[in-house]
């Protein structure tokens, strides 16, 4: 270890340490380091005089500026309260159409619509409410009860085959399980329904086994579905006709509902929402349908 020696191209006594050749310097604390040391302990000083900071047993110095944050979130909450109030006695007030009359009210409606959806819905119905296997897509013209947002929001309000005593309820026959329907009805019937939604089917299917399947459906399904199968909001049987389909529109997903039948749960929100959170969410899903067209 060399002691005494000075840097010659800096200068700089060294330290007397070496690791691998390289000697450590004696070098000066830089002058601006300095600086901030000072300006840093000059507005701690300033900040602990003006601001609330030292606690003081069951008290705290409250500073010159008299600052309290618990104050300024209360008043902030106060006036979003008061803001908030505004525009949701309307929502209470008005009706439907007259909500969406006015495009500064729907923009609050969406925003709020939104987040109720997310907390409440968004479980089942997936975040974007496109539905998944056993909950329906809430983007689509094809609502089992209606879709209008006064549908809408009595089926949010008593939900299917849910405790409440006004449920909507509906249930989908097993017709191969409790043996109403022959298993060759059966396929002739699924045959059928697949060919009102994809003509494609009709074509890969003998012309036989659709007219037997139409027969089948005439005897034992129109009487919830309709003579075009088109559905029954007053009854929540879908509409046979479309895309859109609950438990799959594949030849074994439709087979398994005519086998076995579906009765679909939706609990219902009366008491878990309030009639302004239910109405906000029947006008977001209304638009959200209407969006999505």
């Amino acid at each position: 270890m060399a002691v005494d020696e000075r840097d010659p191209h800096t200068g700089y006594m060294t330290t007397g340490h070496e690791w691998n050749g390289i000697k450590e310097l004696n070098s000066p604390v830089p002058r601006p380091v300095y600086f901030f040391l000072i300006v840093t302990a000059l507005f701690s000083v300033v900040y602990w005089v003006l601001m609330p900071a030292w606690p003081l047993g069951v008290t705290y110095t409250k500073g010159l500026l008299g600052i309290d944050q618990r104050a300024i979130v209360s008043e902030s909450l106060k006036e979003a309260a008061i803001e908030r109030g505004a525009w949701t006695k309307r929502i209470e007030a008005e009706s439907f159409k007259e909500i969406q009359a006015d495009p500064r009210l729907m923009e609050k409606v969406l925003q709020t619509g939104r987040t109720l959806f997310g907390d409440n819905c968004a479980a089942c119905h997936g975040t974007k409410a496109q539905g998944g296997n056993g909950f329906p897509n809430l983007t689509t013209a094809s609502w089992l009860w209606g879709g209008d947002p006064e549908s809408i929001a009595e089926t949010i309000r008593v939900g299917i085959n849910s405790a409440h005593p006004k449920s909507r309820t509906s249930q989908m026959m097993a017709f191969g399980r409790d043996q109403l329907l022959k298993k060759d009805e059966i396929d002739s019937v699924v045959n059928y329904v697949r060919s009102l939604s994809n003509p494609a089917v009709a074509k890969e299917v003998p012309a036989a086994k659709i007219e037997a399947g139409k027969a089948v459906f005439a005897a034992n399904c129109v009487t919830c579905h309709g003579d075009n199968a088109k559905g029954n909001a007053e009854l929540g049987a879908p509409d046979l006709t479309d895309r859109f389909w609950i438990y799959g529109g594949d030849a074994e997903s439709i087979y398994t509902t005519v086998w076995s039948g579906r009765q679909g749960h939706m609990p219902s929100w009366d008491g878990r929402l309030s009639p302004l959170d239910r109405k906000i969410l029947a006008l977001y899903l209304f638009d959200l349908r209407r969006s999505a067209q």
